[in-house]
């Protein structure tokens, strides 16, 4: 199953595209003070606080309404607006921000395949100065927010999935958590029954962090089921914001993302937890 070229776009081709009108809006997620060091030109600041809503232990959940709310108007997110997406790490950010504008039912967004270091690779030019938000198109108007919850998988429904064969369950940290030996919450492990893929497994180093060709065939290889119903998931929703964005940009139509994610989940003595190797 190849990506869809239609939301996966090479770096090489963003040019043209903005020369378009209107350009589409380049996002660019990550820390304010690596921004100010390198970015794309022209591309909007969002930074990882943003997409989150930063209470523990479940810090990764995601923001509430009146938050999102003001991301969205500062975007100015309205139907017709353009996104491309990108942050400096391979992904991980990226995907979160796209999984958020799928749960605000935006749809119009790309990926810009291995972000800034492709870009840097590629010898494209790179700009220091902050650049301005997106011009309003609608007179100041507030931009109205609603969720799809659609995309989000909350503990009841990973519950749920743990005995419904169908589903897929996505466990996108490293072995170590995977298996239970490193310790980020009082329960320590993995849900039961989980597939484990790390995030860093689909990305590729020797080209400059762009997707991997063969992510498809991995994935299954894991058996992780794209043609059926799937839950990702990491510690806060950050590593898994690669693997959902890998699994959208593949044709998944049955995705969701547990935002809880094992910050949530190790930290309750409610809810199962095994140990040990994949299968």
């Amino acid at each position: 199953m190849p990506f869809d070229p239609e939301r996966l776009l090479q770096v090489e081709a963003l040019p043209a595209l903005l020369e378009r009108t209107p350009a589409p809006c380049i996002i660019d997620v990550g820390s304010p003070d690596r921004y100010l060091r390198a970015h794309l030109p022209g591309a909007v600041l969002v930074t990882p606080m943003e997409l989150v809503d930063g209470t523990p232990p479940a810090a990764g959940r995601l923001p509430e309404l009146d938050r999102l709310q003001a991301l969205a108007e500062r975007l100015d997110l309205t139907p017709d607006r353009e996104l491309v997406i990108y942050d400096d790490e391979g992904g991980g950010w990226a995907g979160r921000m796209a999984w958020t504008l799928d749960v605000l039912g935006h749809d119009r967004w790309r990926y810009l395949d291995g972000g800034l270091h492709a870009w840097q690779a590629a010898g494209l030019p790179l700009d220091r100065v902050p650049a301005a938000p997106p011009q309003r198109t609608g007179a100041g108007a507030p931009v109205p927010v609603s969720l799809d919850r659609a995309p989000i998988a909350e503990l009841e429904d990973v519950l749920a999935a743990i005995d419904d064969p169908r589903t897929s369950i996505w466990d996108a940290r490293s072995a170590e958590e995977y298996r239970g030996e490193r310790r980020t919450a009082l329960r320590n492990g993995h849900i039961p029954g989980a597939r484990h893929l790390d995030w860093l497994e689909l990305v590729d180093p020797a080209r400059a962090m762009r997707l991997r060709t063969d992510a498809d065939t991995l994935i299954r290889a894991r058996g992780i089921d794209l043609e059926g119903p799937v839950i990702t998931h990491c510690h806060s929703h950050h590593r898994s914001g690669l693997t959902y964005l890998v699994a959208r940009l593949l044709g998944a139509r049955h995705l969701r993302a547990y935002h809880g994610s094992w910050s949530e989940w190790g930290n309750r003595d409610d809810v199962p937890v095994a140990t040990g190797a994949a299968p």
